[in-house]
């Protein structure tokens, strides 16, 4: 069955490389055709609810899953709606309705969003979850399937949490590719810090709100494989401010001319301000997963608001 992802390319990063004694090695999710890598678990997932006899997909998302549904369901030839939040950027909206798919927009945020979808599917129109379906985390889990066939044997893995379908595939990569013992760093900002808050509290929490401006990140409840995994595999929980996310991801744009959003930037701030854990490891892979909700305008914009209220604060 040919695929609708792409194999990414793998590339080492010298300027992240000068940051840390090892080598960086960056898998570039953003090169996909939807612009993330929710496009590999996501256009599985459709192939096979296709083979299964549906007739049109239904999602919720905060940009990215929409966009992976809205592509995948064009490319399928079956009609998509897709529910997003008020917080949902309009370059996100625009690129899902570029697809040819319906757009919802539903709530303040994602689960509000999501459970209004769940109420429109039936037994053909079938609901695509953006992170909780081990579909998904099989077409994720083939990232590290790419990774193991370039000869790469990284000693640790970085990538950004939202709902935690990254994670759940890439972990699940790891295993099936001998690499079971590689520790995983899962980063998160401050606001959409779901997994983080629950692991401090030893349960499966949901946060009260989101508050970050990473909305990609923004699910207040990580799938409860996400959090399940952290006991079974080595798993570093690392949290970042939002200010640290969007210059990581201004710096990234700077290094090697290519813009993402700042659920990314959060993975690449960890190299940017390298954090202990990594200082020592020889072959650092970062999932660079993208992101189509933002321009450089945006990204400046948010800057410049984050840096003029942190002097406000530093002033007064």
């Amino acid at each position: 069955m040919k695929t609708l992802h792409i194999e990414t390319p793998l590339i080492e990063s010298i300027p992240l490389g000068k940051k840390v004694k090892g080598k960086v090695w960056l898998k570039l999710e953003a090169l996909q055709p939807s612009g993330s890598f929710k496009l590999r678990g996501i256009g599985y997932a459709c192939q096979t609810y296709l083979r299964r006899g549906a007739k049109k997909f239904v999602s919720s998302s905060g940009g990215n899953a929409g966009i992976a549904v809205a592509f995948a369901g064009r490319q399928l030839g079956l009609p998509v709606v897709v529910v997003v939040p008020e917080s949902t950027t309009e370059n996100a909206i625009e690129a899902i309705k570029q697809e040819h798919a319906e757009v919802i927009v539903r709530g303040g945020s994602w689960q509000e969003a999501h459970d209004y979808s769940l109420k429109l599917t039936d037994s053909e129109c079938i609901h695509i979850h953006p992170f909780d379906d081990p579909l998904l985390w099989d077409g994720h889990a083939t990232i590290l399937d790419e990774v193991k066939k370039s000869g790469l044997s990284p000693d640790v893995v970085v990538l950004s949490v939202g709902g935690g379908g990254l994670m759940c595939g890439i972990i699940e990569g790891l295993c099936r590719n001998n690499m079971a013992t590689v520790p995983v760093i899962a980063v998160e900002t401050v606001g959409a810090d779901s997994l983080a808050t629950s692991l401090s509290a030893g349960q499966h929490l949901e946060l009260d709100d989101i508050t970050s401006l990473a909305t990609s990140l923004g699910a207040k409840k990580v799938a409860k494989a996400t959090y399940d995994w952290c006991y079974k595999h080595e798993v570093v929980s690392h949290v970042v401010s939002d200010m640290e996310a969007v210059n990581s991801c201004l710096e990234f744009c700077n290094d090697h001319r290519l813009l993402v959003e700042p659920a990314c930037g959060a993975t690449l701030s960890t190299l940017y301000n390298p954090i202990e854990f990594l200082m020592d490891k020889k072959n650092i892979l970062v999932i660079v997963c993208g992101g189509s909700g933002v321009t450089i305008d945006k990204m400046n914009d948010w800057k410049i608001k984050m840096d003029n209220n942190r002097m406000y604060l530093d002033n007064k």
